[in-house]
Formats: C-alpha cells, sequence, structure tokens
C-alpha cells in the first residue's frame, strides 16, 4: 500500500454503496478539474499528502476531462465511474467525519484610515519566512509553517494580540480598513474577503500566509465558559455575543493567536469564487477544504451527511466535490469545510454547518490498485 494510514483506512466501496449518489449531479465539478489540470501542467504538480496519492495518480481524471463531452447528470456520473474507484475513510475509532462550511465574506471598506475605518487587513510582511523542516528550529513546535526572521535567527511571530496592539505599524503593510474588528476576524477565518468600496468598487483578498500559531476556535471558548450552548453554536450566534459584549471583544478575539495575511486580486468575475490555496477558483458548493498533511488538491470526495439539510433545501447533503482548499482547523481524513458561496447569503448558509458526515474519496483506478 503506498502512503500513510495513521489512525484510519479506506475501505473500498462501490458506487451503489454511496448513499444517494445517483441523486446527485456532478456536472459542476469538470470547470474546477479542468482548471486543475491547466494549473499542474503549466506550473506545478500540487504537493503529495501523507495518504500517497499524487498528481500523476490524478492525470488519468485531468486528461479525461479535456475530451470528455458531459450533457447530462448521468454522463457526468458514468464519467467518474468508469475511471475511479470509491473509498469510504473510515477513523479507527469508527466515529464518523466532521464537515463545516465557510465562505467569501463581503466587507464595507476604505483606502484610508479615519475615524470610523479603524481596523486593517494587512499583507505579509517582509520579517514573515516559510519555515520547514530544513530550518525550523529545534524548540519550535512541529505544526508551525511560518515564523519570524530576525538577525539571522528564526522565532515565532508576534501573535494577533501583539499585532492588533501595533507591532505591524508603519509598515505600509495595510491593504483596506474596515469598520468593524470582528468582521476582519471572521475574514481571517474564512481566509478570504470581497472588499467593497465607497465608490462601489471591489476587490478581492485572499489567503497568503499566517503568523503560524495554531488555529483557536472561539466557539469552544465561548462554550467552555458557558456564554453559548454547545446546540447553538454558530458563526451567527458567535457574532450576537460578540455584538452584545463589546468590552470582551478583544480579550475572545485574542484566544486565536492566529493571524493571517493577505494577498490582492481583482474580482474579474463577481460568479467565480476566489482563488484558493490549490490556484484555481473555488466553485460554490462543490469545493472542499480538507487536510493539506493527508490528501492533494484536485481529488474529488463525495460528503454525505444526514443531519446536514440546510444547504440543499430540507434534503440531507451528499454532493461529489472538489479539494481546492485548506485551513489550519481542518484536521484528519474525513475532516471537511464545503464551499458556500460569496456574501451575506453564503454565509448564513455556511455559519450554521456543523454536522457528522461520510467521506468517501474517488481514486482513479490504476491508482486505486494500491489501496485494494
Amino acid at each position: 500500500m503506498s502512503g500513510k494510514l495513521e489512525g484510519f483506512r479506506l475501505a473500498p466501496v462501490s458506487f451503489d454503496e454511496i448513499p444517494r449518489w445517483r441523486e446527485d449531479d456532478p456536472s459542476p465539478l469538470f470547470a474546477g478539474l479542468k482548471e486543475c489540470g491547466r494549473y499542474v501542467r503549466s506550473v506545478k504538480p500540487y504537493r503529495k499528502g501523507s495518504l500517497g496519492l499524487g498528481c500523476d495518480d490524478l492525470m488519468p481524471l485531468l486528461d479525461g476531462v479535456e475530451k470528455a463531452a458531459i450533457q447530462t447528470s448521468e454522463l457526468a456520473r458514468q464519467f467518474f465511474e468508469t475511471r475511479c474507484q470509491p473509498f469510504r475513510i473510515e477513523g479507527a475509532d469508527g466515529k464518523p467525519g466532521l464537515v463545516t462550511a465557510f465562505y467569501e465574506p463581503e466587507v464595507s471598506v476604505s483606502s484610508k484610515r479615519d475615524d470610523e475605518y479603524l481596523y486593517p487587513f494587512y499583507r505579509r510582511p517582509s520579517d514573515l519566512i516559510d519555515i520547514d523542516e530544513g530550518n525550523r528550529p529545534a524548540n519550535m513546535d512541529p505544526s508551525y509553517r511560518f515564523g519570524l526572521l530576525r538577525d539571522g535567527a528564526i522565532s515565532a511571530y508576534p501573535d494577533r494580540r501583539a499585532i492588533d496592539r501595533g507591532y505591524l505599524d508603519g509598515q505600509s503593510l495595510e491593504i483596506a480598513w474596515a469598520k468593524s474588528k470582528v468582521d476582519v476576524f471572521f475574514a481571517h477565518v474564512q481566509g478570504a474577503a470581497r472588499l467593497r468600496y465607497p465608490d462601489g468598487g471591489t476587490k478581492r483578498i485572499t489567503y497568503d500566509a499566517k503568523a503560524g500559531h495554531p488555529f483557536s476556535a472561539i466557539g469552544k471558548l465561548l462554550i467552555e465558559r458557558g456564554e453559548i450552548e454547545p446546540a447553538n453554536i454558530s458563526m451567527q450566534s458567535i457574532r450576537s455575543w460578540l455584538a452584545q459584549h463589546p468590552d470582551q471583544i478583544d480579550e475572545v478575539l485574542w484566544h486565536n493567536r492566529s493571524y493571517i495575511f493577505f494577498r490582492e486580486e481583482d474580482v474579474d468575475d463577481p460568479a467565480l469564487g476566489p482563488i484558493a490555496a490549490a490556484k484555481v477558483p473555488l466553485i460554490a458548493g462543490r469545493s472542499l477544504a480538507v487536510d493539506r498533511q493527508i490528501h492533494t488538491f484536485g481529488f474529488p470526495f463525495f460528503v454525505h451527511s444526514e443531519t446536514l439539510t440546510n444547504i440543499d433545501g430540507g434534503k440531507p447533503f451528499a454532493r461529489l466535490m472538489l479539494a481546492l482548499d485548506t485551513g489550519s482547523a481542518i484536521v484528519g481524513p474525513a475532516r471537511g469545510d464545503i464551499f458556500t458561496g460569496s456574501g451575506d447569503e453564503a454565509g448564513e448558509l455556511a455559519g450554521a454547518v456543523r454536522n457528522d458526515a461520510d467521506f468517501y474519496i474517488l481514486v482513479p483506478k490504476e491508482a486505486a490498485a494500491r489501496y485494494l
């Protein structure tokens, strides 16, 4: 078997064993597969995760989509059925996977700081360095992928509290200024935002780097403090609590030491999602953020959740998705984050998603033989 399957296994199944497979129309994935193919051919292959599946394994699918004539949902399903072997991702503990969701928020901003627009979105600082096994200090946690380079030495980068208190002041790193610190924070959590300027102009910002510290969920903190009941936790309930406790905003937000830096992009086609970690546009309702340490971008995953019903008009969620993004909170083999789209409506959908789910990965048949 190729790759490391620590704490989970891939159980081969037939397509008929995938719940609601025949009810789904996976044709929206084809545009994303074509974009992935163009990127890996013209720029570079995606990095292989510990599962051991790489771009060489994916190429039969990426090559096939260029020649496929997909006109119906049945033909779209047949495309995957003839080329792929599905595997159910099963944890050693027998517990189901977990699915959440993210979106591209729209934030009102100004290009200049004033009495109303006080909170910046920052570009990547020059003293932030990528960390790998070749330069990681012996005393630095292996989870840190970024750090501070100063006088030839590498250490942990200042965290959210330090940055909010002015660590980056005077470096001209500000992309834009927002009215709300909470809006900036949630754009960090989502990893992207659509900025709307007073003149009606728009710009996209998307993840470029992070300060390196682990992501710590403020929702979990509020549950532990007894502020919000576990059954009621959502982005909406967290925002509501923060609005009702303005004197505690800094304390709660600083609990999440992670801090995100952005790069700018124009909004060429508002119908397309932002460019994410796979360097192709996200597809609303069909893009999945996965654990990048395990999985490789470009692979299809079928996600099924009987309890997730708010996205598909009351029906259980059952869709073929494309792995195009990642996130520091997305950890584990059967863990995914669904991109719901851009704007407030997408945010309403995303904010309420935290459900048990079953995950199936579709592996091109030649590579699948190594896992059978």
